[in-house]
């Protein structure tokens, strides 16, 4: 007879998160895993198939939670370049945190890539929904004359989003938002 899950395996998942955004894919072993979630490695295998099934889990709970939520702030209706300030100093703010942490999807692909298509698909899902949700705010934006004509939205758009993913290397570097909150600034006269 089959064991029941003894586990809520949503929270394992948030935990493991934690751990692999802390340590990173590499430095966290299997035993990191089971002692952190309070689980068997029986029941890891179990529920997430192997230590890259519960990482891949991690990286879609990022996804659908604090990167799903870090877009919504762009819906609010406030001004283009004021949500999206936020939106880049919100993930500063949240990579300098724990001594620069910085993003669990940059870390994947720093770490990760090239070999792991997996999780180049998934992060570059990420970034395509970023790219996405920036685009629409800056076409909106463009309508309303908040930005120039000129300016092509899809452009600027890939261009932060190539833009976050250097500050968020840069974080892991200087983990201190009063030094990179400049750059955002910076970045953001692409705007003018």
């Amino acid at each position: 007879m089959a064991r029941t899950r003894e586990f809520d395996t949503e929270a394992a998942v948030s935990r493991a998160m934690e751990l692999f955004w802390t340590r990173g894919y590499e430095a966290t072993s299997v035993r990191d895993l089971t002692q952190h979630l309070g689980i068997g490695q029986g029941s890891l295998y179990a529920a997430f198939g192997d230590k890259d099934g519960l990482y891949r889990a991690a990286l879609e709970h990022y996804r659908t939670t604090l990167a799903a939520e870090a877009l919504r702030g762009l819906k609010e209706g406030t001004g283009a370049r004021s949500a999206i300030r936020t939106l880049l100093m919100e993930r500063v703010r949240v990579a300098v945190e724990n001594g620069g942490q910085g993003c669990l999807a940059v870390n994947a692909v720093c770490e990760r890539l090239p070999q792991d298509a997996v999780t180049r698909r998934s992060v570059r899902d990420m970034q395509e929904a970023s790219r996405q949700a920036l685009t629409e705010v800056l076409r909106v934006a463009r309508e309303r004359g908040e930005i120039a004509a000129r300016h092509d939205p899809h452009t600027l758009a890939a261009f932060l989003v190539t833009f976050l993913n250097g500050l968020l290397v840069s974080s892991k570097i200087t983990p201190d938002t009063h030094t990179l909150e400049p750059l955002v600034e910076v970045a953001l006269t692409i705007l003018d």
